[in-house]
């Protein structure tokens, strides 16, 4: 959701950022059709598991995807857990309703004009490399990383790389 957040605050206020980080996002809008309708009910599946049996019961179903498979049924994984846990319903009732109405940000990346690092896991089935490589190619200069070993999640798998990613971009002159 923070790249989408981030990617609204350029549509709106360009003028107002210096740097943007886009990590594990995407740009496209619901597919219509089969697609989007399959995306919708998935979501309100998993709302409805975190209305009917809580919010850990919810991760449990959603956040396989999330990580590396080398890391499931790990202490990471459980971090993954936690956190998804001391949401609310209501909260994610709210991030879905953001994700069912998503804009198509594709349009937006040409006149992206600050330094820009795109950035994703090898294994990121969410938001993937093919997507953070076209949106890199889309965004004038930007800095492309794909971070090996590493999946959608990826702050909490590899923050020593991450961390490391971002100090170097953030050391490039603006």
């Amino acid at each position: 959701m923070g790249g989408r957040v981030a990617l609204q605050v350029m549509r709106l206020a360009p003028q107002r950022v210096q740097r943007l980080a886009l990590l594990s996002t995407g740009t496209h809008p619901l597919p219509e059709g089969a697609a989007g309708q399959k995306e919708r009910q998935g979501r309100m599946d998993l709302l409805q598991i975190a209305k009917s049996q809580g919010m850990r019961a919810m991760a449990q179903s959603w956040a396989r995807g999330m990580v590396h498979p080398d890391r499931l049924d790990t202490p990471l994984y459980e971090a993954v857990l936690a956190m998804l846990e001391r949401g609310s319903p209501e909260q994610f009732a709210a991030q879905i309703k953001a994700l069912l109405n998503r804009p198509d940000a594709s349009e937006l990346l040409p006149a992206i004009a600050c330094p820009t690092l795109v950035l994703t896991g090898r294994e990121d089935s969410w938001a993937g490399p093919a997507q953070h490589e076209t949106m890199a190619a889309a965004i004038p200069g930007a800095t492309l990383t794909i971070v090996e070993h590493c999946g959608h999640m990826c702050t909490m798998e590899q923050p020593e790389a991450i961390s490391q990613a971002l100090a170097q971009w953030l050391a490039q002159p603006v």
